[in-house]
């Protein structure tokens, strides 16, 4: 690999870091300082929508300031989200942290772009290996993140703000990575016979779509169920919260870890063939969850569900090169990700109140539609190139 590549491993690997920090903490540190619990929630949704609302803006900056200037700039905009989320917290300002949390949401729509710098800067053949070495320094974060609580209240005299004292200091260090180690990949210029395609003709493309709808249906049936395990496994089935951290730490695990074997699998058998792998195993999720809530059950579901969105991420992202020219790579990337991060703030908003109407099964049975008609749309997809 590149060294563009190797840089903007280590950068995500520092940078990510915000969001699973702010899953992980965002609900208990709102508790301290809201007045309802009601509330609690909204700095995780505010995240998520921070993101689905900034992916579109963070691939049209790329284009016109360059993807290196966008980067280092959300790095900058990271760091003032961390130390505004320290004060609102210091200064008990619930409307502070959900501000901070917004930005967070920014720099992770900024962080999305990193997967297709890094496919840029290789060659057509390596572009799944790429795209699924980045997804490997998300497994860094995910770890590291949560674990920012702990030595972070060694530093400040409450329970959460050292945290995000301390991811302010990754931020920096992510921004002097990115200043030092990224170079911008070559850009195609725009000539008068190749002019990029209107977005409506962009959407006529099946392959653009089948490459958007596998990411979108992975992250959303992925959010959808994720949010909801710890509320079905705590509250309602009463496991302790030791029991629930291990499962949603293995779930994570299971998102990242097959990265290191995914690109390689996708050059071998196609990317059609992992999407329906992806699918097949979200539908062995369903089945898993359905036959028993134990705590097993739980385990091996969110287990499976982990790598299903790996395979159907890295698969959808991977494909999406081979639908666009080049010259329509910033466009087609932003629809990509409006398409697919939009789907999982909607899967993440919706999951709790389908919980509460229709319980866990319920929860599970509702994904399966779409998991059917993402299938039927592959299949058909992969007997029309075949002719």
């Amino acid at each position: 690999m590149p060294a563009n590549v190797w840089t903007l491993f280590f950068a995500q690997a520092l940078a990510m870091c915000a969001a699973p920090l702010m899953v992980f903490s965002g609900a208990l540190a709102s508790r301290e300082i809201v007045e309802s619990s009601i509330w609690a929630t909204l700095p995780v949704a505010a995240l998520v929508i921070g993101t689905a609302c900034s992916v579109y803006p963070a691939s049209y900056f790329s284009k016109i300031l360059g993807r290196k200037t966008v980067f280092m700039t959300g790095m900058l905009i990271g760091c003032c989200a961390s130390l505004l989320a320290m004060l609102s917290l210091q200064e008990q300002s619930f409307f502070g942290f959900v501000l901070s949390s917004t930005l967070m949401g920014v720099v992770v729509a900024v962080g999305q772009q990193f997967r297709f710098a890094a496919m840029e800067s290789v060659s057509p053949d390596i572009m799944p290996k790429a795209a699924a070495r980045l997804m490997v320094a998300g497994l860094i974060s995910a770890w590291v993140g949560p674990e920012l609580v702990p030595i972070g209240q060694s530093l400040l005299n409450d329970t959460f703000s050292g945290a995000f004292l301390l991811l302010a200091g990754l931020f920096i260090l992510s921004f002097i990575i990115i200043a030092s180690g990224f170079q911008n990949p070559a850009e195609i210029k725009i000539s008068a016979e190749l002019m990029p395609l209107h977005t409506s003709k962009l959407l006529q493309r099946q392959g653009f779509w089948i490459a958007s709808a596998s990411a979108a249906v992975g992250f959303g049936v992925m959010s959808f169920i994720m949010t909801a395990t710890p509320i079905s496994m705590h509250d309602m089935d009463h496991f302790s919260l030791t029991d629930t951290k291990w499962v949603i730490q293995s779930h994570i695990t299971a998102m990242f870890l097959p990265s290191l074997f995914s690109g390689y699998l996708i050059q071998r058998l196609g990317h059609a063939t992992m999407i329906v792998t992806g699918l097949m195993m979200l539908g062995i999720c369903i089945i898993v969850g359905l036959i028993d809530r134990s705590f097993m059950h739980y385990w091996w579901a969110l287990l499976i569900l982990g790598v299903a969105w790996n395979f159907l991420f890295i698969a959808g992202t991977s494909l999406l090169p081979s639908t666009y020219n080049p010259d329509e790579k910033h466009q087609a990337q932003g629809l990509n990700d409006v398409l697919v991060f939009t789907t999982q703030a909607s899967g993440a908003l919706l999951s709790g109140v389908v919980l509460h109407w229709l319980g866990w099964n319920g929860l599970l049975l509702v994904t399966i539609p779409v998991i059917l008609a993402l299938l039927a749309s592959v299949v058909y997809w992969r007997k029309q190139q075949s002719t």
